[in-house]
């Protein structure tokens, strides 16, 4: 009798550990896919909201070199979910038109203080977060033929917010 407990008790043992050894395994494997930059649920060149792990509306982050984007919000879904995320972003940019009208298909490029291209995207819609480092940045923003530009310091702790409108027809 005393032999079958213990053997009960060294099963459960055996099982805890086998269990706790899944899971953190498990757990690890997804940090390091979030420290490497892998996308799961959908690739960069996914740009809708379905199937990415992002959630609650956002579309597909994008990246180009270091830098990690986000754009759209032409769906109601998408842009409450892209304001919520601005504070979260060290630089958001906004598209608009006449009336408050949202613009998409907006040409960004990204100049760092040096003059280098740090990014250059279309926006797929009136809502662009950009992840950047800390320091001096223009902003050139083009809409049809008409190029806007604007100078965007981003903080060390915090964001930087910058308006683009354009008067269409």
């Amino acid at each position: 009798m005393k032999l079958q407990g213990k053997q009960r008790r060294l099963a459960a043992t055996a099982l805890t550990a086998a269990v706790t050894a899944a899971l953190t395994l498990g757990f690890a494997g997804g940090a390091w896919a979030q420290q490497t930059g892998d996308t799961t649920g959908g690739s960069t060149s996914d740009t809708t909201s379905a199937g990415n792990d992002n959630g609650g509306g956002m579309p597909q982050i994008q990246h180009q070199g270091d830098v990690a984007f986000v754009s759209g919000g032409v769906g109601s879904d998408e842009s409450k979910a892209l304001q919520g995320a601005e504070s979260h972003w060290p630089l958001a940019l906004r598209f608009t038109g006449p009336g408050s009208d949202f613009l998409a298909d907006v040409h960004v490029q990204i100049v760092d203080a040096h003059g280098a291209d740090v990014l250059q995207a279309t926006s797929r819609g009136p809502y662009m977060l950009v992840k950047l480092r800390p320091g001096h940045y223009t902003v050139h923003a083009r809409y049809k033929s008409d190029e806007q530009q604007k100078a965007v310091t981003i903080p060390a702790t915090g964001s930087a917010k910058s308006a683009f409108y354009w008067k269409t027809q």
